[in-house]
């Protein structure tokens, strides 16, 4: 099969979707691979090291897509790469359709394979192409808190960890999964007090029992979130549901109970965030202030520590693009069921029931289209 990888082009996206190390093992499967100059170098990969890895290196983006079977990226295709989508073409990328109705009709429109990143799903539950980069935003996200808590910054000018006579900051998070469970283990470390809210009980008690330190676990409910998020210093949004569009969680009434100065960082937000006030932002303008209260909505978080997140994400993904690169599209997800779980959209038809539900649209099972 012929890979291409296209260099990203969302605002201070420097990750790449595969390592040379990855490109490497796509050659030694039969697989010729396009790389598209200078795909790699916000991650601190050359053209030369790609080269050596086996891949041709292409000058621009249209000579990557237009020669591809499959593209696989990092985040999903921005308006001007539209016109490169076609008929047959295979898209591996992150997609989060529900928070993208244009996006979705023209992979419809256009009758793209679109397999997303974050819906393959395995038996258990567990989203194996999502957790790196979940892991990487919730650890993230206690970082730019504690940023924008200082002073300077316009928050609160509160130190995460307190002194000793002084109390620490309070930081709430909202969903106990990959990103509330690495996030709350960066701000414990800092020594915050941490609460932790989530709707599973089973999962409150494994939290209860790994984690160390100032932690309150609380399950999730109207009451308990707005008794919190009023008395939080930072607020980190780290509810998931695989495919749909994030709940809102923290209404407007209730950012407008919050402190001064207190700080929202709602990683849900590329599933349309579980913040009633929360709007996606980017690296060159992440915040803005609400009622006081400082937002930070960066929908490509870990694209800020590229040479990490690039090597978790190519760790993860590969076997997948090898799957679909070895045996084909159709052969892949029949065999594969994590991998026909993350199929989106197929010969022109939605195949993710969130996704059709978050616009009103039909969805057809996968398996009637294969």
């Amino acid at each position: 099969m012929i890979i291409g990888i296209p260099k990203e082009i969302k605002d201070n996206e420097y990750r790449v979707a595969q390592t040379p190390g990855g490109v490497e093992m796509l050659v030694q499967h039969g697989h010729r691979v396009l790389v598209q100059a200078g795909a790699g170098e916000g991650s601190g990969f050359s053209d030369e090291e790609y080269r050596r890895a086996g891949a041709e290196i292409l000058p621009d983006a249209a000579s990557v897509w237009n020669q591809a079977e499959m593209i696989i990226k990092v985040k999903e295709p921005l308006p001007q790469e539209y016109p490169f989508l076609r008929p047959g073409l295979i898209l591996f990328t992150y997609l989060h359709l529900a928070a993208e109705e244009r996006l979705t009709r023209e992979l419809m429109e256009r009758q793209v394979a679109a397999v997303a990143y974050e819906t393959v799903e395995l038996d258990d539950g567990r989203l194996p192409l999502l957790i790196p980069m979940s892991e990487v935003a919730g650890r993230m996200a206690v970082q730019v808190g504690a940023y924008y808590l200082e002073k300077p910054q316009g928050g609160r000018g509160k130190l995460l960890s307190g002194i000793p006579g002084v109390r620490p900051a309070d930081v709430v998070i909202i969903g106990g999964g990959t990103v509330g469970i690495n996030a709350a283990q960066i701000a414990l470390g800092m020594g915050a007090h941490v609460i932790i809210i989530d709707k599973n009980l089973d999962r409150l008690r494994y939290l209860d029992e790994v984690l160390h330190g100032n932690l309150t676990t609380l399950a999730s409910n109207p009451r308990n979130i707005a008794d919190s998020v009023r008395v939080a210093d930072l607020v980190i949004g780290a509810v998931l549901i695989p495919g749909a569009r994030a709940p809102r969680l923290v209404t407007r009434e209730l950012v407008r109970q919050m402190k001064p100065g207190s700080v929202i960082v709602d990683v849900a937000v590329d599933q349309g965030g579980c913040v009633e006030t929360i709007r996606p932002t980017t690296h060159s303008n992440p915040v803005y202030v609400v009622d006081g209260v400082i937002h930070y909505g960066v929908t490509n978080m870990p694209g800020a520590v590229p040479r990490t997140s690039t090597y978790g994400l190519s760790n993860a993904t590969l076997p997948y693009a090898l799957l679909l690169a070895d045996l084909g599209f159709e052969e892949a997800v029949s065999r594969n069921k994590a991998l026909a779980r993350g199929v989106n959209v197929y010969k022109g038809r939605i195949t993710h029931p969130a996704v059709a539900e978050a616009f009103g649209l039909e969805y057809t099972p996968l398996e009637k289209l294969l």
